[in-house]
């Protein structure tokens, strides 16, 4: 699973040996004469792009994506934070995260605009198909943090040239309509080129069926807010939606992708094998590869089983402090029989005593005690477990463990989100759910009931004849399910236009309802959301040098 981050590693520092701090820290600008020329070079240079997907500072999917920049009904952090900190939703154009998050995201752009660059003047059709596949991976992944840049700051400045000057001038922002068919046109053209998951045989680089899925997503972030209103879809939106299906449907009739169904418990399995080091491209359509945990000299780890992990402060066990909870709102979500449930949201904590080396459990399974379901932490990516029939703690993670990063990859495009984005989609374009969007759902919550997906089973399929009201409801609470802690909640509620009600009435429900006074800061997110909270303000350190740039309402 690791070989590709280990190729990432090695290609990193012989670039910085061998030209300048290019990828130790991103320039001001490069020699006009900087490019590359041969497929080692090329190679080595997309590895460069991908390195962005991880900030070893934790901004990017090491820790933030999924941590505290995406504060939504699911979760929320302790009360260990003080009040005045980002992760209870607390932040201003000055934050350092907010800062450092844009950067990181231009420069993948600058290194995937460099290496684009390298294909001018060549004939591309003469190219080898690994070549070929470069070209479309450097062409994707502008294209990613372009949607990533949009989703998060809104309008930006849109750079398709590398920077070979420090005198260029600055650009303005593009329109939401630019970037968004910028977007578009480079996936479109990324589809063509890339390699087929089969053939890459790692799903840390974007293969073609990891393109189209993408490109459903993002489809269906165009027919909804901020382009379109999500509750009057216009012409645009709807055929938006149409392309959104189109593409989902080329990620599920190649035939490459299928749920995980293993031994009837495949939901955890996906998780699991992302803690053991198992590369499984069934399902997990695309992954963030970590690698390291910062012993030695790699320096690629996140923080994932750390930062979203299990309260246990025994190193040997797999540590957490257990900073995110899990809202009552994701608990109470999940039906009688649900598989899903204990595994996404933990049972059980450890409490370590460090003077007798000692851990015992911390049993939260009696859910009459409602205090205890206020204290689970999300499970997906446990580096340890309580055996119940052993009556022992397990522990997953392999090699030699570190306090605060894992080498746990983290999924960012799965065949169940393709499903339930093939069922949305239909059930808006149409206006009505059919029979394909019915079973799309339906093999999502077979699953996860234990049954076989492809067989009619009444006790977890949806009800017949629902209207399209009901249905877009029953699709988005399968995805607050299905995709809880994966990063992409609050990305939904905002393209459906129900962001900051959620997060009000999220705050207002726990203040009722929590059972001792102590748990009322699982509410400070919500008390902190407001219209503006749509979109980061763009940070002031790109206000200042950028006299054309504009700040954001609100902000």
């Amino acid at each position: 699973m690791k070989k590709i981050l280990s190729a990432i590693s090695l290609a990193l520092a012989l670039m910085c040996a061998s030209s300048c701090s290019f990828l130790e820290r991103e320039p001001d600008f490069m020699t006009p004469d900087y490019y590359y020329e041969n497929e080692e070079e090329m190679t080595n240079a997309l590895y460069g792009v991908y390195n962005r997907l991880i900030d070893t500072n934790g901004r990017m999917y090491s820790k933030g994506l999924f941590g505290f920049f995406v504060l939504s009904d699911e979760f929320s952090y302790t009360n260990s934070f003080l009040v005045d900190n980002i992760r209870h939703g607390t932040f201003d154009a000055a934050d350092l995260d907010i800062g450092r998050l844009w950067e990181i995201l231009y420069e993948g752009v600058s290194r995937a605009n460099f290496l684009i660059a390298s294909f001018d003047g060549k004939d591309i059709e003469a190219q080898t198909a690994n070549v070929k596949a470069i070209l479309g991976e450097a062409l994707f992944m502008r294209g990613y943090y372009y949607f990533l840049l949009t989703t998060c700051f809104g309008e930006v400045p849109l750079k398709l040239t590398p920077t070979t000057s420090p005198d260029e001038p600055y650009l303005e922002q593009s329109s939401l309509e630019t970037i968004y068919g910028q977007i578009v046109k480079d996936m479109t053209e990324a589809e063509k080129l890339v390699l087929d998951i089969d053939v890459l045989g790692s799903n840390e680089r974007i293969s073609r069926t990891g393109v189209q899925a993408v490109l459903a997503r993002v489809y269906l972030k165009m027919a909804g807010a901020p382009l379109n209103d999500p509750d009057n879809p216009d012409e645009d939106a709807m055929d938006y939606y149409k392309q959104a299906l189109f593409y989902a449907n080329e990620v599920i009739s190649s035939g490459k992708h299928s749920l995980n169904t293993t031994d009837g418990k495949g939901y955890r399995q996906i998780f699991l094998n992302q803690v053991q080091n198992i590369n499984e491209s069934k399902e997990v359509i695309w992954e963030v590869g970590m690698y390291g945990n910062k012993i030695g000299a790699e320096d690629l780890a996140g923080s994932v089983g750390v930062e979203n992990g299990i309260l246990c402060r025994d190193e040997s066990l797999g540590y957490s402090g257990g900073p995110i909870t899990a809202q009552k709102k994701l608990f109470d979500a999940f039906g009688e029989g649900d598989l899903r449930r204990d595994w996404a949201i933990a049972d059980f904590q450890v409490s370590y005593d460090s003077d007798t080396d000692i851990s015992t459990l911390v049993d939260l399974s009696d859910e009459s005690k409602e205090v205890n379901i206020w204290k689970r932490n999300p499970g997906k990516w446990r580096r340890v477990d309580w055996d119940r029939d052993a009556g022992r703690f397990v522990t997953y993670e392999p090699g030699t463990l570190a306090q605060l990063y894992t080498g746990t990859n983290f999924p960012l495009m799965r065949y169940a989100d393709v499903l339930l984005m093939k069922a949305e989609a239909i059930n808006e374009s149409l206006e009505k759910p059919n029979a394909e969007a019915y079973d799309a759902v339906n093999q999502v919550r077979r699953r996860a009931y234990g049954f076989d997906v492809y067989t009619p089973n009444p006790v977890c399929d949806l009800p017949e004849n629902l209207s399209r009201e009901d249905f877009r409801q029953a699709v988005r609470d399968e995805r607050f399910r299905e995709l809880c802690f994966e990063g992409q909640r609050k990305w939904d509620l905002i393209r459906w236009g129900v962001y900051v009600e959620t997060m009000d009435q999220l705050s207002k429900d726990v203040m009722a309802t929590a059972p001792q006074a102590v748990y009322q800061y699982c509410a400070r997110a919500g008390q902190n959301t407001t219209w503006r909270n749509v979109l980061f303000p763009i940070p002031n350190t790109e206000l200042t040098v950028n006299k054309k740039m504009k700040q954001n309402p609100g902000w």
